[in-house]
């Protein structure tokens, strides 16, 4: 069984990663590949998104002669982060006592 990744979750981790340093595309889908099964097909859209909704900015570098586009998390995407940060420690926990506990009576 696969369970499917909420938007706002892939957000946070995108926007959790980058809290800790600029990235660019490639290496940022490798590093959220570590952990979750995402194609770059699918971490594009969401740093596009980001970039749009002011929680990213990119910047350019050469390497090796090609440019690399690093994307860079920003005041606003930091507050973002904390809120989603906030709403998943709360239905963390929540599911934590119904899957592990499975007591509704507490």
């Amino acid at each position: 069984m696969a369970i499917q990744i909420p938007t706002a979750l892939l957000d946070g981790s995108v926007l959790g990663i980058l809290s800790h340093g600029d990235y660019y595309g490639y290496s940022l889908t490798q590093k959220v590949q570590e952990d979750l099964p995402i194609s770059e097909s699918t971490m594009y859209p969401i740093l596009r998104r980001l970039k749009k909704e002011n929680y990213l900015t990119t910047y350019d570098e050469s390497y090796q002669g090609r440019n690399r586009r690093y994307y860079k998390i920003t005041n606003e995407g930091l507050s973002h982060l904390s809120e989603i940060q906030n709403e998943w420690t709360d239905f963390k926990n929540k599911i934590d006592k119904l899957i592990l506990k499975g007591d509704l009576n507490e």
